[in-house]
Parts: C-alpha cells; sequence; structure tokens
C-alpha cells in the first residue's frame, strides 16, 4: 500500500475533479489504493459522514455559490449538479441551505458551505492500542445476512441486531460474529452467525460462509458495548492503520467476535505483508 495519507489525500481530489460528473465509489476508492468497502468504511469512521454525504454538501456547496454569481438557470444547475429535476434540486437545496434556489439569488441571503477536506498531520496518538498478529486456517459459519447500504448501515444494523435476536432464528444463531462482507461496492452484506459444524443441516432461512485461511489483526475491545468496540474501530482506522507499514488490508470483509462476557469483544481485520 501507499502512503495512507496520500492515498485519502488523492481520493478527494479525484472527487473534487469529479464534482459535475457521476462519481463512480469503486474508482474513488482506488485512488486512496483500498477497496471501496474499506474506503467507505474508514471515511465514515474518521469524518464523521458518508462519501456520498460528502459529495452531496459539496455539490449543494458549488451550486449555490454558481447561483449567486452567475445567471445560470436552476434547471441547468441541477443537472450540472446531479440531480435528474428541478423539483429534486430544490428539495435538496432547500433541506441544505434553508433556503431555495430561486432565493439563494436574493442579496443578503444566509447560505451554508462545505469546504473540501484536506488532510492535516497532526501530533495524536501516543497511547497504547493492543492487538496481535494470528494466523487462522478456514472456518465456516452459519448464520441470517441481509444487505446494506454503507449510507445507513450504522443505524439499520444494530436493527438488524434487534430483530434477530427478537425471531425464531435467534434461538438457532446466537451471534458469535458479526461479519461485513463486499459485495456490490457501496452496499454490502451484514451476516449474524455461528461457527457451522459441515454434519449439520443448514436450517431454512439460514445460509454459511466461509472465510479463507489467513492473517489477521486481532484487536481486543475491553468494556461495555457497543461503545468499547466503536472506539477502538476508530482508533483502527485512525491511528494503527495509518502508521502501519508491514501490513496491507486483504479482503473485503472483516469480523466483529462476541463473547458471553459481555465486556469483551474482538475485531478481526484480514491483512497481508507489503
Amino acid at each position: 500500500m501507499n502512503s495512507w495519507n496520500d492515498g485519502i489525500r488523492n481520493a478527494i481530489c479525484y472527487i473534487e475533479d469529479h464534482l459535475t460528473e457521476d462519481i463512480d465509489v469503486n474508482e474513488i476508492a482506488s485512488k486512496a489504493f483500498v477497496s471501496s468497502f474499506y474506503f467507505q468504511k474508514i471515511f465514515h469512521v474518521l469524518c464523521g459522514f458518508t462519501v456520498g454525504e460528502y459529495i452531496k454538501n459539496r455539490r449543494l456547496t458549488l451550486a449555490a455559490q454558481e447561483l449567486c454569481s452567475t445567471d445560470i438557470r436552476v434547471l441547468d444547475a441541477a443537472l450540472k449538479y446531479g440531480y435528474s429535476s428541478p423539483d429534486s434540486f430544490a428539495k435538496a437545496f432547500t433541506k441544505f441551505h434553508g433556503v431555495t434556489p430561486s432565493q439563494a439569488r436574493e442579496k443578503n441571503r444566509s447560505l451554508n458551505s462545505v469546504a473540501p477536506l484536506k488532510i492535516k498531520l497532526t501530533l495524536e496518538g501516543g497511547t497504547m492500542l493492543e492487538y496481535k498478529i494470528a494466523e487462522k486456517e478456514q472456518f465456516t459459519v452459519m448464520g441470517v445476512s441481509r444487505k446494506f447500504n454503507s449510507e445507513t448501515s450504522y443505524q439499520k444494523i444494530p436493527e438488524f441486531w434487534q430483530e434477530h435476536m427478537k425471531s425464531e432464528n435467534g434461538k438457532i444463531i446466537c451471534g458469535r460474529y458479526g461479519i461485513c462482507m463486499d459485495s456490490e461496492g457501496q452496499n454490502f452484506e451484514y451476516l449474524i452467525a455461528d461457527n457451522y459444524s459441515p454434519e449439520s443441516e443448514v436450517p431454512e432461512g439460514l445460509e454459511i460462509r466461509v472465510i479463507p485461511a489467513g492473517t489477521w489483526a486481532v484487536f481486543p475491545c475491553h468494556g461495555t458495548l457497543p461503545k468499547s468496540l466503536q472506539d477502538v474501530n476508530t482508533r483502527i482506522w485512525s491511528e494503527w492503520l495509518p502508521s502501519c507499514k508491514t501490513y496491507r488490508l486483504a479482503g473485503n470483509y472483516n469480523i466483529e467476535m462476541y463473547t458471553k462476557d459481555m465486556n469483551y469483544s474482538e475485531i478481526w481485520i484480514p491483512i497481508e505483508k507489503n
């Protein structure tokens, strides 16, 4: 992997250079030297908003600036910044700026602005993040899966867990693992799963997945869920990955491993040597 900071910088520059065009998240991710699955996950953790939200807000920022400084028609501005109709553009514009596109042309109107992201090197870290490098054999899991969109997954996945634990399948699958698996770029599969024994039947509605053998970075999470897991997750992407020179990400999946002790869990990240 090239420098992580360079990769993020390249990805942001690519977005800025193509805001008036269709932007493929896979192409954005390639500029950061990672898969779209990992790019969207890391971007959201580091920035606090999704790639899609950032692109939308930047487009609406530029659209307002152009409406105020030129005689561009609202229809043309809508099409230029990725909206299929003036109505959909006006709705998004009004929600973001608090005024309609036509009102934005009026003098002394207050408008909102989202500036381009910039990479800033700061002195952070200095505290220990516990982890170990582990070799794991191939193993098979059985569970219930659902597709999620990266834009809404942080809200929807907890709802999926709650729904599952109240269902009949919740009596079969206790939820040892929460597995994110890339499938269609912005959309990914999430599996609530347990270990699977090949001699066992697969009940209707459940699926099996094979997790390949490989090297994993294993990060213990001590403390009350979900805060402990979320805190470690943030530090993995903001501290550990940028400073890691020996390994790079491998495989478009990662695993949350839960134990009976609700104060201990782990995050498993597949890696390979540079």
